[in-house]
């Protein structure tokens, strides 16, 4: 039996996105109560756990057998999809055993202006004089999180910055992949409210498939890397919660608020994830962020949120002139 999608009022979904973003927050803090796990096999535990996660929920929510038939009828931008997740997955665990919290989390932030220049070159998406002001004010904070870095000569630090680069780089590509595919198969003129909500539903069921495909594939690709396998019960507990409670059911979470909420909002509501991040890190780990790291990523935020506030406050002044 399927479990249709509910649909929030925007109230509540802006509280399963706040909540989504809070979840996936705990993943610094939690990180740092490891004991013996260590890099590769961190992420293939987590990947593992979110894996089953994900097909226990995906097969309640879509119905027996569905995710097997949407695998089946999935084609390259399925598995694309699927590995840019792959990547993201593994990215990110691995650069957390290696920098801060606050430097993975802010590098990760720079996603939604990676993705505006991706599809710029991609798509021929003009950007708007506001988008590019903030990827300047980005690079900016950017140059002043990681230069005392560089001038100081943390090849370890350096590194996990060079390996969270790759989440907002598979991130966008992800992204604009999807927008490239969403443009071709919506006709010129289609209306989804007046054309049926089948292809919003079809797309839906993969778009979550590929996230499952994800963690299976990021699981599979660090397995011999993490081999053999050496954490300890306690480890395994804290690693079960990042797959499930940390990323398999906020996942859902957002995609469920992402039908009623629209694209700046959720792009702003998901930035709270970087400030509870290093939030719970320095409460909870002692991890206190360099001043550099606070002011750049401050800056970070700002244009991110500079970017997106306009077009926020223009859609909802939009029912108000067209009334």
């Amino acid at each position: 039996m399927t479990i249709p999608t509910p649909i929030l009022s925007h109230r509540r979904a802006v509280l399963t996105m706040t909540l989504a973003a809070l979840l996936w927050s705990i993943a610094g803090v939690v990180t740092r109560q490891l004991d013996a796990a260590r890099s590769f096999e961190v992420t293939f535990w987590r990947s593992a756990f979110n894996a089953l996660a994900l097909a226990v929920l995906l097969s309640a929510w879509q119905g027996p057998g569905a995710v097997a038939r949407t695998v089946a009828r999935g084609g390259r931008a399925l598995w694309t999809s699927g590995l840019c997740w792959c990547v993201m997955y593994t990215a990110f665990m691995v650069a957390l055993t290696l920098t801060t919290v606050a430097n993975v989390l802010v590098t990760m932030a720079l996603a939604p202006l990676v993705t505006a220049l991706m599809a710029r070159a991609a798509l021929g998406h003009r950007l708007a004089p506001r988008t590019w002001a903030a990827i300047m004010a980005a690079g900016a904070g950017i140059a002043w999180m990681y230069g005392e870095q560089v001038s100081a000569g943390d090849a370890r630090q350096l590194l996990g910055t060079a390996v969270a680069v790759a989440v907002p780089l598979a991130a966008a590509t992800n992204w604009t992949l999807l927008q490239h595919l969403s443009r071709r198969a919506a006709p010129p003129g289609a209306s989804p409210a007046r054309d049926g909500a089948a292809p919003a539903d079809t797309a839906l069921a993969e778009m979550l498939v590929a996230v499952l495909l994800g963690a299976v594939l990021s699981a599979v690709l660090t397995l011999p890397l993490a081999w053999p396998l050496a954490a300890p019960a306690p480890d395994l507990g804290w690693l079960a919660l990042l797959g499930v409670v940390q990323l398999a059911i906020p996942c859902l979470m957002a995609v469920v608020a992402a039908r009623s909420l629209s694209a700046p909002e959720v792009s702003l509501l998901a930035l709270l994830e970087v400030l509870f991040g290093v939030a719970w890190a320095w409460i909870g780990a002692g991890e206190v962020p360099a001043p550099s790291v606070l002011g750049g990523g401050a800056l970070v935020l700002l244009a991110l949120a500079g970017n997106e506030l306009p077009a926020l406050v223009r859609r909802r002044a939009a029912p108000v002139a067209g009334t």
